[in-house]
């Protein structure tokens, strides 16, 4: 065969046009069953041993559903879990999830995702934002139910001194070990519990401070708190991190936990429910982490270009002295 001019010019364009369309063709949706799909997580840390049952369940969830996990460890700070997220858009995984360590600050990495064409899934802790499609949704524990949950168990602790308020009844002095400031689960605790508190004159919050959902803060500060604060009726702990630290302060003051003052908890882990078990907490509220057959379900669908709900929460029980925890199964965390 002659390559003359013309021929060359009408290969040369035929090989543009197919480069062109290669390159600029949009993918079609996988299907709902298909492999290989590709999430960048960013978890917060590992502070706790929720925390650690919640990571396990991301990775076997992940395993099971044959997703590749690109798994960061931000711990504890904002700008790493940005830095992760950005490897994430440059590594062009299919979907990214995280659970965001506050509440504010993310909106200019959630647009390079979204210039990206990179779905976003939020769990655990949500966020704040003007723009709402710079995520496709949220699971997740619901905070201000959590919250709630803790003040209608005092209602009933304290209903002689609610019903009694301010004839003869005495008031119930709260200490809060608050939450990591600024994260949504620790706002919506706080909010949920004075939704049912505020509208009781009985109940007073005396000292609330962040433990930053850390034990050993919690000890900190529960050992300076007896230090100032003679007269407390009640402890109404953030995390059972806090909680335990708070009973190991209160211990070496001579101080009955779960007598002497009152406690309520969250999250559920198994040594808080041996504490309840024991008489040393009076009421945990179940905080559940185990969401990654969820979380692997929305990635899937996510990865299919398909939407999902705007919001889920998990469920979740609450347990308390009053209760029959005898056949109670092991928490696994």
């Amino acid at each position: 065969m002659v390559w003359n001019k013309e021929r060359v010019l009408i290969f040369l364009c035929t090989l543009s046009f197919l480069f062109f369309f290669s390159c600029s063709r949009t993918e079609e949706p996988r299907p709902e069953n298909m492999e290989n799909i590709i999430l960048g997580f960013s978890q917060i840390g590992a502070e706790s041993a929720w925390r650690n049952c919640n990571t396990r369940s991301i990775q076997e969830a992940a395993a099971h559903s044959k997703i590749q996990l690109v798994f960061t460890n931000a711990e504890q700070k904002q700008e790493n879990q940005i830095k992760a997220l950005r490897s994430f858009i440059a590594y062009q995984v299919d979907v990214i999830a995280f659970v965001p360590i506050v509440a504010d600050g993310w909106d200019t990495v959630l647009n390079e995702a979204k210039d990206a064409g990179i779905p976003v899934l939020v769990t655990d802790r949500k966020i704040n934002t003007a723009d709402e499609t710079l995520y496709a949704g949220f699971i997740g524990t619901d905070s201000i139910r959590e919250g709630r949950d803790a003040g209608l168990f005092l209602l009933k602790k304290f209903a002689d001194r609610v019903e009694n308020y301010p004839v003869t009844g005495e008031p119930v002095n709260i200490v809060e070990l608050v939450g990591t400031e600024g994260s949504s689960v620790a706002v919506g605790r706080g909010e949920g519990f004075r939704q049912i508190i505020g509208d009781h004159p009985v109940f007073r919050i005396i000292h609330s401070e962040s433990g930053d959902f850390l034990r050993s803060k919690g000890y900190e500060l529960m050992k300076a708190i007896l230090e100032k604060v003679k007269e407390i009726d009640v402890i109404f702990s953030h995390n059972d991190g806090m909680t335990l630290g708070a009973i190991d302060a209160m211990t070496e003051q001579g101080i009955r936990p779960g007598k002497d003052i009152v406690i309520v908890t969250i999250d559920a882990e198994q040594a808080a429910i041996d504490a309840l078990k024991e008489g040393l907490v009076n009421c945990v509220i179940e905080c559940n982490p185990k969401t990654g057959e969820a979380i692997m379900a929305l990635v899937t669908r996510l990865a299919a270009g398909e939407s999902i709900p705007r919001l889920l929460h998990v469920s979740e029980e609450v347990f308390t002295e009053d209760d029959d925890l005898s056949s109670l199964p092991p928490r696994g965390y």
